[in-house]
């Protein structure tokens, strides 16, 4: 960064071959953060290049599952060190408050100590096929050569779901970044190579995706793909995969309902409904944009919501007094103020927000106020789209049913929260929404412990929890014959 190499390919650090660099923009003033070596698609094919060569090797697929172990658990101890550094280059880069940013190294540090953890802890499993002289077992071994893709949102948390197993697996990858929000991941390859992975293990190359797609996806020396992102892109590289029969996960985001009952408790349920859309100003995958409330409460429900929504402390993610921080970048906030526009135009009742912030030290940022709006209905492009901003919608419902049938009325699945002091009722619905993640009573919270990802358009395969892992091996069955003799099928004449 700023002069250093940031490419990294088979162990050596170095600029874009043609030269070519990227101002990273600080999204809470419109300064330059940074400038970065922007990789041309020989570069990211080089990446692919060393990681095949690495991995054919066969010295990093064959390391001990405890020497893996131990390298995990390094990491750790150095993302515990520079802790408050990443966390400071992951508010410049993206513009969330730095108390987000330090939640989020701890999760990640959370993340690499349970794949450290796990992969030590995982056995091959015996088989008894009735004949004693058979030894039948079935063993993981790494999956190949894999191209992780973050999105800009959540940049080295999203990039650490995929590093992590992946290196506990034994195998070697293409990190890629969204070329918006590289930073954090620069310095984290950085902390790995420290650490100790071996050269050609991770290699990193950051750009657009316009330009470095294909050279990654479409590319028969890849053998797995994680791609977190938009359903757009990640379609088309489930396409390109399936021409090289390559296996892919993808998690490509949601419209993710927040269903509050008439029992709910009413002070949580305001607070949670708040900080699950207006977290990061709504840039989050598994945001409750969607506020499906019953009738009964819904007037008082929303009119509280938009008078704290109102009271919402926007500022740069620096200063401590900011409760959000902008988004992304001036041609996001673009979209995002189409997106209310659209609302306006839809019939939705605007209850809150809907401009920027008058504050004039806010002005050379990309910032946006927290924005509701009331009687909304799924015929509404802004109900049934992903805003990716800090928009709330709200739906109302009657019945139990009517409840369960709005909160699957979407073509996507990642997450979804209910809120009732009936224990029975809240079982019942959780069990009846079709979303990968359902919170009872609480929102947004997660374990690396468990699985994450989602239903229908929001994408497939799963990433954190045992499956995480599994993800990025193959699954082998060894049949060993301790008394071989022949089989005296065919007898001739």
């Amino acid at each position: 960064m700023n002069g250093e190499p940031d490419l990294l390919v088979g162990g050596t650090w170095s600029h874009a071959s043609d030269g070519g660099t990227r101002e990273i923009i600080n999204p809470a003033d419109g300064s330059v953060a940074a400038t970065v070596d922007e990789a041309t698609a020989d570069d990211a094919r080089r990446a692919v290049s060393a990681a095949r060569t690495t991995f054919d090797a066969g010295t990093w697929p064959a390391t001990p599952v405890a020497e893996r172990s131990a390298l995990l658990a390094r990491i750790v101890d150095l993302l515990e060190r520079d802790k408050e550094a990443l966390a400071r280059v992951e508010t410049l880069d993206t513009g969330k408050t730095l108390v987000e940013s330090r939640i989020d190294i701890d999760d990640i540090i959370s993340v690499f100590r349970f794949y450290s953890q796990l992969v030590g802890v995982e056995a091959d499993r015996l088989i008894d096929v009735g004949d004693p002289t058979v030894i039948s077992r079935v063993v993981r071994e790494p999956i190949g050569v894999c191209v992780l893709i973050a999105p800009w949102n959540y940049p080295l948390l999203q990039m650490s779901w995929k590093i992590a197993p992946a290196l506990a697996a034994g195998c070697t990858m293409v990190a890629k970044p969204s070329e918006v929000t590289p930073l954090s991941t620069i310095a984290f390859v950085r902390l790995a190579e420290e650490a100790g992975v071996p050269d050609g293990v991770l290699n990193l190359v950051q750009g657009s995706g316009a330009v470095l797609g294909a050279a990654l996806t479409d590319n028969p020396d890849v053998d797995f793909i994680s791609f977190t992102g938009g359903l757009a892109t990640g379609r088309t590289i489930a396409k390109v995969a399936a021409e090289h029969v390559t296996k892919v996960a993808v998690e490509l985001g949601g419209k993710n309902p927040h269903i509050v009952f008439a029992d709910a408790d009413w002070e949580s349920s305001v607070d949670q409904v708040l900080t699950g859309v207006f977290l990061h100003s709504g840039q989050v995958c598994s945001a409750g944009t969607r506020l499906i409330v019953e009738d009964s409460i819904a007037d008082d429900f929303v009119a509280e919501l938009a008078n704290r929504a109102e009271k919402i402390r926007v500022g740069n993610g620096l200063d401590p007094a900011s409760e959000t921080g902008p988004l992304v970048s001036e041609q996001h906030r673009a979209k995002v103020e189409a997106f209310v526009e659209l609302g306006i135009s839809e019939g939705a009742k605007l209850v809150a927000g809907g401009t920027r912030p008058s504050d004039p030290a806010l002005a050379s940022g990309s910032f946006y106020r927290p924005t509701i709006f009331d009687r909304c209905d799924r015929s509404m492009r802004i109900v049934a789209e992903e805003t990716f901003g800090p928009i709330l919608t709200v739906e109302r419902f009657e019945t139990e049913a009517d409840a369960i049938r709005l909160g699957n009325d979407t073509e996507y699945g990642l997450a979804a929260g209910v809120r009732t002091s009936d224990a029975a009722r809240g079982e019942r619905v959780v069990r009846a929404l079709r979303h990968g993640t359902v919170w009872l009573n609480d929102f947004g919270y997660y374990t690396a412990a468990a699985e994450w990802g989602g239903f229908k358009k929001s994408g497939n395969g799963r990433e954190l929890g045992p499956t995480g892992l599994a993800e990025y091996q193959e699954i082998k069955h060894i049949w060993h014959n301790t008394a071989p003799k022949p089989a005296g099928w065919f007898k001739g004449d």
